[in-house]
């Protein structure tokens, strides 16, 4: 049970929180598997609020997902709704049959189309939702919604987190204040073939809904896929940004290109920074982590090929549980990224563990010492960089070491 779990030691305190004008949430008791906390969330959006999303790409994916999928190219948002404690998943009709009368029952109260309604869950897969739990629980909860119901969204999507998870940013858009604020829940099977986890972010800029795709896929890339736990990726994730356009900023044009239009820029890095923000938290709450790794690869082929390699060492159990140990082992790195069919090359391959090259070019480096090394073992935060010496491609990744814990939490999570 979340509540049960002791909090993180890389747990990090919620910011201050504001409100998105445009958007009222809150949560409550639903009793879908947990006893004593809330898990369920309904977020209610101004008319006219626009959407885009990035999903998983698992090849089992829940009915919720399938769901928002299908009403996503609409581009409008009115309401959501999120469940914690039963993914939805591997259920058949009666998944499928849940998400239409828990879409029905939000777009009755939100006053909304149903394609506006985007649905999400999280929690244990294969067993049948019912949505009766659901339906009955949301005229009361639609009653209680606030403007600052952020946090409780934020506890509420909870499952095996220990701490709850959000950011918030402020950018200048075509002459006005706007803010991104998000939330996130992720612990374990989290991998990035997006999202990794839930995420819910909204802003009350103006933007059409084509330009806020493609400044959420282009942002996830660097975020959201370059973290990893386990190496196994979720049924059930989904990154979703919501903008209201409350902060009457003046209009972005629907055809202009988003990655290219300078008036955006400011937009851009304030919602890759709400996303990284939550990214890092995921990782800092990966089940039964000590350690934060940080990843960086260059000199590699390519900047996918960076990535891949990148991934390969976080995602290496060995890797993992060295950095654990704190075991300052760099063969285990070396091993990792000589087995991700990458282009690289013994002989022109550096590794560095907190700042202090220990190998280059196919041996030790003459007089290393470790000292310094182990000290930095010993940290919070682990930093890993590799150069493969092949080209120009980098990337950064983020994951955490493999402790008893994870374990601990895995082989008893449905009981």
């Amino acid at each position: 049970m979340a509540h049960a779990l002791p909090i993180s030691p890389l747990a990090r305190p919620l910011p201050e929180l504001g409100v998105i004008r445009g958007v009222r949430l809150g949560a409550a008791a639903a009793g879908i598997r947990y006893k004593g906390r809330t898990d369920l969330v309904l977020a209610e959006f101004a008319a006219g609020t626009t959407v885009a999303g990035v999903f998983t790409k698992s090849k089992c994916p829940g009915a919720p997902v399938d769901w928002c999928r299908a009403v996503l190219p609409h581009g409008q948002a009115g309401a959501l709704v999120v469940n914690a404690g039963n993914a939805n998943v591997f259920t058949g009709k009666a998944g499928r049959d849940t998400c239409q009368a828990t879409a029905e029952a939000a777009a009755k109260l939100a006053g909304c189309p149903l394609d506006a309604v985007y649905l999400a869950s999280t929690g244990v897969i294969g067993e049948i939702l019912p949505h009766e739990r659901l339906t009955a629980a949301l005229p009361a909860l639609h009653s209680s919604l606030t403007e600052d119901g952020w946090e409780a969204a934020a506890r509420g999507i909870m499952t095996t987190d220990t701490f709850p998870k959000a950011a918030i940013r402020t950018a200048t858009l075509n002459g006005a204040t706007v803010t991104i604020q998000g939330i996130a829940k992720g612990s374990g099977m989290v991998a990035p073939d997006m999202a990794t986890m839930l995420s819910f972010v909204a802003t009350d800029a103006a933007l059409p809904a084509p330009a806020l795709q493609a400044l959420l896929a282009a942002e996830v890339k660097t975020t959201f896929n370059c973290i990893t736990v386990d190496s196994d990726t979720s049924t059930s994730d989904m990154v979703l940004l919501f903008a209201t356009g409350a902060a009457n900023n003046g209009p972005v044009a629907a055809e202009t290109d988003a990655l290219t239009d300078p008036t955006l820029g400011a937009f851009r890095a304030a919602l890759h920074a709400v996303l990284h923000e939550l990214a890092l938290l995921v990782i800092r709450d990966g089940e039964g982590a000590t350690k934060l790794m940080s990843i960086q690869v260059s000199g590699a082929v390519s900047d996918l090929s960076a990535w891949r390699v990148a991934m390969a060492i976080g995602n290496s159990p060995l890797v993992k549980t060295a950095i654990a140990g704190e075991d300052a082992n760099w063969g285990r790195i070396v091993m990792a990224v000589g087995k991700c069919g990458e282009p690289a090359d013994r002989d022109t391959l550096s590794v560095s563990i907190g700042g202090v090259c220990i190998a280059r070019n196919g041996t030790v480096v003459p007089g290393y010492d470790e000292t310094p090394v182990v000290a930095h073992m010993k940290g919070q935060e682990i930093d890993i960089a590799v150069d493969l010496g092949q080209g120009a491609g980098a990337a950064q990744a983020w994951s955490c070491d493999l402790t008893h814990g994870y374990i601990d939490i895995n082989g008893s999570y449905r009981s």
